[in-house]
């Protein structure tokens, strides 16, 4: 790879290392540690991935036309206030606003790291957002690894680790990623006005909604382990450090399973989709059965496998489909699609929880997981010279 892969890979790592001692956390602490509600807790995550898919829209736009250089040092330089500031102030208005704010930073982090990933080394195609993957996963892993045991402790110690991470991601940020900017391909910066006869159509776009569609089901579903699937856990007696191990037990699998990907070659992104999703519904059918620590650990390894094949499809596909000059809105478009599931996810899923009960959840999260299958198979019908099927 690059050596701009490998710096974009680590300075993921860190930042996902800093947010895992949070996220992973957030509906325990609020529902366990504050004393709300669910619905509540759903509610506050839904702000906060508002406020994501706000930023990857305003993220991805600002890379097409403004700097990747500038807009990642105004985004993490956001999440690193909100992040400091809830280092001293956590109780529940101040959690709830600083959240807003690091969804929003975040959020238009990420559509500028992937569009760089893309437009360093073009040639690279699926391996380029799998090295992003990759390093995310490594983050998650390292952070749940240690987050579940810090909150242990102390609460007050998740939120100075989350800053501390940030602050490294900061600068790495501010001191080496100017000059990715001059070796960025220059079609990237192209004005939506000067390639209009490149995008006049609009099958494309279409294709990338259809696609949009079944990954927000998936990420819907995929939400419930960071939301009620968590809170479910503390319910039926399963400790903290455990529930925060599933987490390190799903990062440390993707880069361990690295190797094991390298068997599946299939050309067709849309087999990578088909199979993932396949193994999603296994892996929830699993955890509505589960009871036990190990029961949860073997559907989460189950989840990880499925996750390893779908996500890394999407963000190829949306670049391959992506006009020359739009790559930056493409992967924003999609990225907040993820967020879009991720927001109405913890409080649709809390709500059928606190009003029905978690087995009719899953029911619901089984029937909706079909439809992946259905706008995989639909949704390149119509494009011109379509991207590797």
């Amino acid at each position: 790879m690059p050596k701009y892969i490998w710096l974009l890979a680590v300075s993921i790592t860190i930042n996902v290392i800093g947010a895992s001692f949070l996220w992973p956390l957030n509906t325990i602490y609020m529902h366990n540690e504050l004393g709300k509600s669910l619905a509540f807790a759903g509610f506050i995550l839904m702000l906060n991935q508002g406020a994501t898919i706000i930023g990857n829209l305003i993220g991805g736009m600002l890379f097409d036309r403004f700097s990747a250089y500038k807009t990642l040092i105004y985004s993490t330089g956001l999440s690193l206030f909100a992040a400091i500031f809830l280092s001293f102030n956590h109780s529940i208005v101040p959690y709830s606003m600083m959240l807003i704010l690091i969804g929003l930073g975040s959020g238009a982090t990420w559509p500028v790291m992937f569009a760089l990933a893309g437009s360093v080394w073009p040639e690279g195609g699926r391996r380029a957002f799998n090295a992003m993957y990759v390093a995310q996963n490594l983050g998650v892993a390292l952070g749940a690894t240690f987050g579940g045991y810090v909150a242990s402790i102390s609460f007050n110690y998740i939120f100075i680790a989350n800053a501390i991470f940030f602050f490294l991601f900061f600068l790495i940020v501010l001191l080496t990623f100017k000059g990715m900017e001059q070796i960025k391909d220059r079609h990237m910066h192209t004005t939506v006005i000067e390639q209009k006869g490149k995008i006049a159509d609009k099958s494309r776009f279409t294709a990338l909604i259809i696609l949009s569609v079944g990954f927000f089901v998936i990420w819907f579903a995929y939400s419930q382990w960071q939301s009620t699937i968590a809170s479910h856990t503390q319910d039926i007696g399963i400790p903290l450090e455990q529930y925060s191990m599933l987490w390190a037990i799903n990062g440390f699998l993707i880069v361990a399973g690295q190797p094991l990907m390298k068997l599946f070659k299939w050309q067709s992104q849309k087999t990578y989709i088909y199979v993932g999703n396949a193994i999603f519904l296994l892996s929830f059918m699993l955890t509505m059965a589960s009871e036990k620590f190990i029961m949860f650990a073997v559907a989460m390894a189950i989840l990880t496998f499925g996750e390893m094949l779908v996500w890394p499809a999407i963000p190829t596909i949306a670049n391959d489909l992506a006009p020359p000059g739009r790559s930056g809105f493409y992967q924003g478009f999609i990225n907040s699609v993820a967020a879009a599931g991720r927001m109405t996810g913890p409080i649709l899923g809390g709500f059928i929880v606190d009003y029905f009960n978690i087995h009719l959840l899953f029911f619901v999260l089984l029937f909706i997981l079909f439809i992946p299958f259905i706008t995989t198979a639909l949704f390149d019908r119509n494009v011109k010279n379509s991207p590797k099927e």
